[in-house]
């Protein structure tokens, strides 16, 4: 995630819708979106109240004041000061999660509503929220793992949807688990079927 001065700092090939300039005023983050960088532009999205209000942009490097990677969400235990971790679920979970992905040396952090709250200090999630997890496997991860990892999931009351991200895009830790067959690989080039995420064919 990316915090920006205002929403005059992104750069646009449509005209912004008028959601966008709100939501930006109320939280001035954006998030990294998978898209070919222009120009040395990152590629960004911009959340609104709903699914259904996602908008993408680009954003000049020197427009960046902060940057907070989900690991870093990890390292410093925000959730434990969060005043709304009593009404979030989600949260609850983190320090279990960190328990078991620690035995496997593992580095992840939380994206989606719980991530971008935990990383704004904006109210996102609800009490109802998925845990958006990525676990960043730059080595291939053990099919066995990732099966013990889903086995250990389902033992949640709330529903962990986990992208592991590979050094050609993500694909999901469900599909990736199941073992045999095709698998759908968001990249920056757009998303593609793929038998193997680590092996670029």
């Amino acid at each position: 995630m990316l915090r920006i001065p205002s929403v005059g700092s992104l750069i646009v090939d449509t005209p912004i819708p008028d959601w966008v300039g709100g939501s930006i005023d109320h939280a001035n983050w954006v998030v990294v979106r998978r898209d070919i960088a222009k120009y040395g532009r990152i590629p960004v999205g911009i959340r609104g109240n709903s699914r259904s209000q996602r908008f993408p942009a680009f954003l000049p490097m020197d427009a960046i004041i902060e940057k907070v990677e989900p690991e870093d969400l990890i390292e410093q235990r925000l959730w434990k000061r969060s005043p709304r971790r009593s009404q979030i679920e989600a949260f609850n979970f983190l320090d279990k999660l960190i328990e078991i992905y620690s035995a496997y040396s593992l580095s992840w952090g939380p994206t989606g509503s719980v991530g971008f709250e935990l990383a704004s200090g904006v109210p996102t999630a609800h009490a109802g929220s998925d845990l958006d997890v990525v676990i960043r496997t730059p080595q291939r991860l053990g099919q066995s793992v990732a099966q013990e990892l889903i086995k250990f999931h389902k033992s949640f009351p709330v529903r962990i949807d986990v992208q592991l991200e590979t050094p050609l895009g993500a694909v999901s830790l469900v599909e990736y688990a199941r073992g045999s067959g095709s698998m759908l690989l968001r990249a920056d080039l757009g998303p593609r079927l793929v038998k193997d995420p680590w092996v670029n064919v």
